[in-house]
């Protein structure tokens, strides 16, 4: 049995959700093995520097010499019950983000989210004089903020869609986003100040991604555009042999080809014009996206 293969195989062949499901849980393994072997080792007291290379810092001259902290932070967990809950609500937000908004806004929103929750984080800390005495040794860590811009995301998306809670039964999405909110954000705030901060960037997030994104207007798309650049480094270079040498098509296939995806883009522009903008599919919306992109 190669569990290691497994894993490896399981992480290629899985979605974007489970990806970051995968990250989540791996990095919060590495950080217990590391805490094992440095209580083993009589040196406890090194697992806050580990920490502390991974954490973001609020410290703005600490996070300019690690700048990597700025995303390793959105993955770092060191409890158990806070790596748990930040999943659960990935897993489950993360399920209806897909169906309403597809793969590749659940990463861009996430990523995005935490980017803004870690921001939000190191301004408030420099900014407000409650924060004197702490603001150069804090650090925030946790995917929480990521996780709260996916919550908003989607119950701004779709706020009337219907989840079934436990011993509740069916409730909007809506509300229970905004009771998520409430509760690990604003409720008892001088207790983890840092972390709710986060929280409320990643929320803002949220929000006005998907606020503009029913307007048919993609905040997040520069973002895309920065990731899609970034994985090209890591094809094979066979992959772009392949698509330098593709026989271009001839004139008539040309306009074959504007024609079909003209005729595709009135009816997804009809469609708007009977239903509105949400009631485009997520394919229907990226074809618009792109087209608009060729103009």
């Amino acid at each position: 049995m190669n569990i290691v293969g497994d894993i490896k195989e399981s992480f290629k062949q899985g979605t974007t959700l489970h990806k970051l499901i995968y990250l989540n849980l791996g990095l919060f393994l590495a950080v217990q093995f590391v805490k094992i072997i440095l209580l083993l080792s009589n040196a406890p007291e090194l697992f806050d520097t580990f920490l502390r290379y991974l954490a973001i810092p609020s410290n703005p001259e600490v996070l300019l010499r690690k700048p990597w902290t700025a995303v390793t932070y959105m993955f770092l967990h060191e409890g158990f019950m806070h790596i748990l809950f930040n999943l659960l609500w990935l897993y489950w937000f993360g399920i209806v983000f897909i169906q309403e908004l597809g793969f590749k806004k659940l990463l861009s929103t996430y990523l995005v989210g935490g980017f803004t929750g870690g921001l939000l984080f190191v301004i408030f800390y420099n900014l407000f004089t409650v924060f004197s005495q702490v603001k150069e040794n804090a650090i925030a860590l946790g995917a929480s903020a990521s996780v709260m811009a996916v919550v908003v995301a989607v119950a701004t998306y779709r706020p009337e869609r219907k989840m079934h809670m436990m011993f509740i039964g069916p409730v909007k999405i809506g509300y229970i986003a905004l009771a998520m909110f409430v509760v690990t954000s604003l409720v008892e705030f001088s207790d983890n100040t840092g972390g709710k901060i986060a929280h409320i960037g990643g929320a803002i997030t949220g929000f006005l991604f998907a606020y503009y994104y029913r307007q048919g207007k993609d905040i997040t798309r520069g973002f895309d555009r920065m990731m899609d650049g970034i994985a090209t480094w890591f094809k094979p270079r066979s992959q772009k042999l392949k698509v330098t040498h593709k026989r271009p098509a001839n004139d008539l296939d040309y306009n074959k080809q504007k024609r079909e995806e003209q005729k595709e883009v009135d009816e997804i522009l009809d469609k708007i014009s009977k239903g509105g903008y949400e009631s485009l599919t997520s394919r229907e919306k990226e074809l618009l996206f792109k087209m608009s992109d060729k103009k």
